[in-house]
């Protein structure tokens, strides 16, 4: 298992990203630093259905190139011990969703689940908020979800919960759906599933952050995961911008921030061919 402990130390995009690269010089041929530096922040994902072992291999061989290696690797519980295996001394962490994609308000099965996926050799576990409850107006079930959750996880396994923001639709919602799960123990606040409209967005990336420069200013080191939609290098760079707006330039690191994104990968390496 990976050891996490030293891990802890709607607006447009083209305009957003036409000022992030005039200011950092991101166009042409050095497109490769940055292309470079946003492969090691992603968690190269895939969860279709579908997927099974060849899948995983695949996307275990994609996931480590010449041009450098992405964060983690991102699947289904079932196809953990796959990723493993495929992924054995890349330092690369393989990560499972629980309670996928749902968000149900089942504690002790959300628990089960996050456990499920550790025994089965996760380093890193993507939990759904209970969403449709918190909306109901219910913010209790979400604690205790993400309590069990963590619990399960202890200290060595990342636990990153999805708030699934394009549903909590409001920035004040989405700041409380944080600020609870930051209550229970969350590594890391992740936007989207990716299987529900929208997926990320500006707003609902700032609410997130707004929860975690508030949880640091008291000692808690929680991170920030965008996923849902992020396909290009433009985007993602927005993003990357936004959290270090808040932390400082070079502040992100795969141990504070991910990209959850899988053609997004194609995309950066054809930068570093």
């Amino acid at each position: 298992m990976v050891d996490h402990a030293a891990w802890y130390q709607r607006a447009s995009f083209s305009a957003a990203a036409a000022v992030v690269f005039s200011e950092h010089g991101a166009t042409g041929s050095s497109y490769a630093p940055l292309a470079r530096r946003l492969l090691s922040l992603v968690d190269l994902t895939s969860l279709n259905e579908s997927d099974d072992e060849a899948t995983i291999v695949k996307l275990s061989r994609l996931a480590r190139t010449k041009a450098g290696r992405v964060a983690a690797v991102c699947t289904w519980r079932r196809l953990v011990p796959v990723a493993r295996a495929s992924l054995h001394g890349s330092g690369i962490a393989v990560a499972a969703v629980a309670n996928f994609p749902a968000g149900t308000a089942d504690v002790e099965a959300a628990a089960a689940d996050t456990a499920a996926a550790i025994a089965a050799g996760a380093d890193e576990v993507d939990v759904v908020f209970p969403y449709r409850e918190f909306l109901a107006g219910n913010t209790q079930i979400g604690l205790h979800l993400v309590r069990a959750c963590r619990a399960a996880c202890g200290d060595r396994v990342l636990l990153k919960v999805i708030l699934e923001t394009g549903q909590l639709a409001l920035p004040e919602r989405i700041q409380r759906a944080a600020e609870i799960a930051i209550e229970g123990g969350a590594h890391f606040l992740k936007t989207s599933t990716g299987k529900t409209e929208p997926g990320a967005t500006i707003e609902a990336a700032s609410a997130l952050l707004a929860a975690i420069v508030e949880a640091r200013s008291r000692g808690l080191q929680v991170g920030f995961k965008v996923s849902g939609g992020i396909r290009s290098i433009e985007q993602a760079q927005t993003y990357l911008q936004l959290y270090e707006s808040r932390f400082g330039t070079d502040s992100a690191k795969p141990g504070n921030f991910r990209i959850g994104a899988s053609a997004l990968v194609n995309e950066l390496l054809a930068q570093l061919q």
